[in-house]
């Protein structure tokens, strides 16, 4: 089976549009449903996104480290180039998601536009259309709107700043959402 859409999760070391990533995590799945499909994570050397010229915030490097010694760990692990890290992505998208696939990321301006900007610094193309970006702080504004807010109430699950552990969790709460909004034609009426 192939998935329509895709949660991604940066961990990167600035919230600039070229950020440099340290990780990628990202979860196939299905809204309407809540499954969750095949995952992905990759550790990215971050000395590989320097040499490429992507944005490392001193800001954002000093919150790294005050988390917690898991989350500090994952970025710092050996990680592969990010070309490497690109280039598995999009295999991992062929293998696994349909051609019109809808990828999330957390914020119009933060882990889709880091993600297509690092493929162009690579000179690869991303495995998807930008049309297709998708938001998941709207769907949760949408929910808070529609009474329920389950990025708050949804327990965690792993390692929070952990990029594989966040995608499924964001991948979870837009779920419950979804299924909120998008409720079932009753076709007896």
């Amino acid at each position: 089976m192939k998935y329509k859409h895709l949660m991604v999760d940066l961990e990167t070391m600035s919230n600039k549009g070229n950020a440099a990533i340290v990780s990628i995590g990202a979860v196939a799945f299905e809204p309407s449903t809540g499954e969750l499909g095949p995952e992905f994570y990759l550790t990215v050397d971050l000395v590989s996104c320097e040499k490429l010229g992507l944005h490392i915030d001193a800001d954002t490097v000093l919150w790294w480290m005050k988390q917690g010694s898991e989350a500090r760990a994952g970025i710092v692990a050996d990680g592969v180039n990010l070309r490497r890290a690109l280039h598995d992505l999009n295999c991992f998208a062929e293998d696994t998601l349909t051609n019109d696939v809808q990828v999330w990321g957390n914020g119009v301006d933060f882990d889709n536009v880091i993600l297509h900007n690092a493929y162009g610094a690579v000179g690869l193309d991303p495995f998807w259309k930008h049309w297709n970006n998708r938001c998941v702080r709207t769907i949760v504004e949408l929910g808070r709107s529609a009474g329920i807010d389950p990025k708050r109430t949804l327990e965690f699950e792993g390692e929070q700043h952990n990029a594989l552990a966040d995608a499924i969790h964001q991948a979870k709460y837009v779920s419950i959402i979804h299924q909120h909004l998008i409720k079932p034609v009753n076709d007896d009426i």
